[in-house]
């Protein structure tokens, strides 16, 4: 499997993500694991949306907002590992980077 594969594989729910982590552990692909570090920080910002969601109004604000947010840039971040760029998602895809380069 080719390293633009797994970066598109990983975008798909958290059983793609853990498809592309393993096979990229056995030849760890830079392009990939850059990828594979967004989408994480993309699912794990979802879910603390969801928390947030539990929260009358103001939460459910949030997290409506936030969820339109995060969409857009799960489909930026699909978008750019099918064209073959390596962008980070904006704003927040560079902590991403930073909080998960073990990846």
């Amino acid at each position: 499997m080719n390293e633009k594969v797994k970066a598109i594989i990983s975008h798909f729910w958290w059983i793609g993500w853990i498809i592309a982590l393993v096979v990229n552990m056995n030849e760890k692909e830079e392009y990939a694991s850059f990828y594979i570090r967004q989408t994480l920080g993309l699912w794990i910002a979802s879910v603390a949306l969801g928390i947030v969601g539990w929260i009358p109004l103001l939460g459910w604000l949030v997290a409506i907002i936030g969820g339109i947010v995060l969409f857009v840039f799960w489909l930026m971040s699909l978008i750019w590992s099918i064209s073959g760029e390596k962008k980070e998602v904006p704003w927040i895809g560079h902590y991403f980077q930073e909080w998960f380069r073990t990846l």
